[in-house]
């Protein structure tokens, strides 16, 4: 009597969308409004990337275009500075001043 072997049973591949156990773990399907709402993240966080990279490039050029001196004519006195370091500094007093501003009108509406 000779026995015949059966050829070496491979197991199932398991599903894509099986979990460590075996079973079935798909996960919901993504609505449109998640999707878009996904997508619309990634837009702006592209477009503000392109938005730095751009103000970066002006602020670049501005600094390369204004590097000459220039005399600073004060109540009392007088003096000299780059023309870019003078741009700038009126940039930052002036958002620290509408910071302080937003700050005061902040406090003084509020509720009481």
């Amino acid at each position: 009597m000779s026995q015949t072997a059966d050829p070496p049973h491979e197991p199932d591949p398991p599903a894509a969308d099986a979990g460590p156990d075996g079973g079935s773990t798909s996960p919901l399907p993504e609505t449109r409004r998640a999707r878009l709402t996904r997508h619309g993240r990634r837009v702006r966080l592209y477009t503000s990337a392109i938005v730095f990279v751009a103000l970066l490039a002006v602020l670049v050029v501005l600094i390369r275009k204004n590097t000459r001196g220039v005399k600073l004519d004060w109540a009392f006195g007088s003096g000299h500075a780059s023309l870019v370091w003078i741009i700038l500094a009126a940039a930052v007093i002036g958002w620290l001043l509408g910071i302080t501003t937003a700050i005061v009108f902040h406090h003084r509406t509020r509720r009481p």
